[in-house]
């Protein structure tokens, strides 16, 4: 299975801090922030990974590399001046991501969630397998509920953790261009055809210089 760290945003909400640093090199506890999730991604045996990149995408590739140091291989998408979002930035990187399905994870978020289990939750006649967090302070409404493994729109709902497995089949008939993931994840789960999970361990997102600092302090207490 291959992987794609979300990673092209422009990090409105950090700045100043993301005027000259894109997000997701943003030191935590002494290195970047999706440097965590490339280490994560190499235990959980993921070894191919996907990165796109916009807003100040050559420092991303300039400190990564071909990801040999990290014991991975890195591809890179590169969305150009602007960020495609979510929706758009994935479907941009499907040549590179291939036909099987693949693992998609934001690039400003922290969690210890075990991504090697939720590489195999996929199944046999699901679109996509979303991983569903409480709902933090911040998101308190949630996005979707919960109802035996299935997504569904009625009922408590949850936070997408912005963890996610997908098949192409997901984005079938959508065409290159900016857009964001929210739409076609509801009509999936609409078809009934995404599962989940509830994940209750250390999760955290990390958008605002507050929350930065805060999983800074967490991580080197």
């Amino acid at each position: 299975m291959k992987a794609m760290i979300l990673a092209a945003g422009r990090g409105e909400r950090m700045r100043p801090l993301t005027d000259t640093v894109p997000k997701p090199l943003l030191p935590v506890a002494g290195k970047p922030l999706m440097q965590y999730h490339i280490e994560a991604l190499a235990a959980a045996g993921i070894t191919q990974i996907v990165v796109n990149l916009a807003w100040l995408g050559g420092s991303i590739r300039d400190a990564l590399g071909d990801g040999a140091r990290f014991g991975v291989q890195i591809a890179y998408s590169d969305e150009g001046d602007a960020a495609l979002e979510t929706g758009g930035g994935i479907v941009e990187a499907l040549p590179l991501l291939g036909p099987e399905p693949f693992l998609v994870v934001s690039g400003d978020i922290w969690t210890d969630c075990p991504l090697s289990r939720v590489a195999r939750s996929l199944g046999s006649g699901d679109a996509a397998h979303f991983v569903m967090v409480p709902n933090p302070d911040f998101h308190s409404r949630g996005d979707f509920a919960l109802a035996e493994g299935r997504l569904v729109t009625a009922g408590e709902r949850f936070t997408y953790a912005n963890i996610g497995v997908f098949r192409g089949e997901f984005f079938a008939g959508c065409s290159r261009g900016r857009f964001p993931l929210a739409p076609l994840m509801r009509e999936w789960i609409a078809k009934g055809r995404v599962s989940g999970e509830l994940y209750r361990g250390r999760w955290r997102n990390v958008g605002t210089p507050a929350q930065l600092a805060e999983l800074d302090a967490e991580l080197t207490r």
